[in-house]
């Protein structure tokens, strides 16, 4: 181990997990070893067929059974209008009514935008997305953008995903102010699809939601190896929000091989981790 892995490690340490009304010093070493056993326990059967009810589900997951690029959300352009650049493909901000724009549209914006380089333009095509009829999403949409360096940070952003990966990508993005990590995996998702070539697995949306998820899934996964510290940990990992790009990285190894195991267990089940994304946002499970 080198000093500078030594170091994180230490820094790693020094915080503190609370569970069951338990408060206990944190160990990155308990930590890993909680990942380790999800990485092999990945879905319980119960989780197969309730992912698989929701696929064959017209009124749910039927739709996405080729992929989940027609999952749409509405919006208001009205609400938009300080907001800028406002990318060409989203519907005119002058209208009152209600637009939508599918998964599908935002990675055709962002592949134009990979072509011009104008990345702070594919980042409002996210938010607009990610937001949908949420009204503060533009406000904090303009915060983000007015930040010195922040098309900078973007660019470089979708440079590191395609030399280093999602990790390093997410790392950099998180020295933007007011862009939690729910919101930068949104843009790092879309740019994931966008771009040709991507080093390791392509991102995926983190959010409190999926967070949640995996938070109780790992507590049971720890409750079952006769982890007593399972549940403190699971609590701290596994939070609502800052996650660290080690706790993201994790993210990413757990759903693309969840998917792995639901491409083998189901013949239906798309091979694409979003598409489990989607799902798991969805409600189509609940380890509790």
């Amino acid at each position: 181990m080198d000093i500078v892995t030594a170091a994180i490690a230490a820094c790693h340490d020094a915080y503190h997990a609370r569970g069951d009304g338990v408060s206990m010093r944190f160990n990155q070493s308990l930590a890993d070893k909680l990942d380790a056993t999800m990485l092999v326990q990945l879905l319980p059967d119960d989780a197969v067929n309730s992912l698989g009810r929701w696929l064959t589900d017209p009124e749910r997951g039927r739709r996405y059974r080729k992929g989940s690029g027609t999952h749409t959300v509405p919006y208001s352009p009205s609400t938009w209008m300080a907001v800028d650049p406002w990318p060409n493909a989203l519907a005119d901000r002058t209208a009152v009514a209600l637009a939508s724009v599918s998964r599908a549209d935002v990675v055709a914006t962002v592949q134009v935008a990979d072509q011009s380089e104008s990345w702070a333009e594919a980042f409002v095509a996210t938010q607009v997305w990610g937001y949908g009829l949420t009204g503060y999403g533009p406000y904090r949409t303009c915060q983000v953008l007015a930040q010195p360096g922040a098309e900078e940070a973007f660019a470089e952003a979708v440079s590191l995903l395609t030399d280093e990966g999602a990790s390093a990508a997410y790392e950099r993005l998180q020295a933007l102010d007011g862009l939690g990590p729910a919101f930068l995996t949104k843009f790092l998702y879309f740019a994931g699809q966008a771009l040709p070539v991507v080093k390791g697995p392509r991102p995926l949306i983190l959010d409190s939601v999926l967070a949640g998820v995996l938070r109780r899934h790992a507590t049971k996964v720890g409750t079952v190896a006769d982890y007593e510290w399972a549940a403190a940990i699971a609590n701290r990992i596994w939070r609502d929000s800052n996650w660290t790009s080690h706790r993201y990285r994790i993210y990413l190894q757990w759903m693309y091989a969840a998917s792995e195991q639901l491409t083998a267990a189901l013949i239906d089940w798309p091979a694409a981790p979003d598409v489990l994304e989607l799902a798991l946002f969805s409600a189509a499970w609940d380890p509790a």
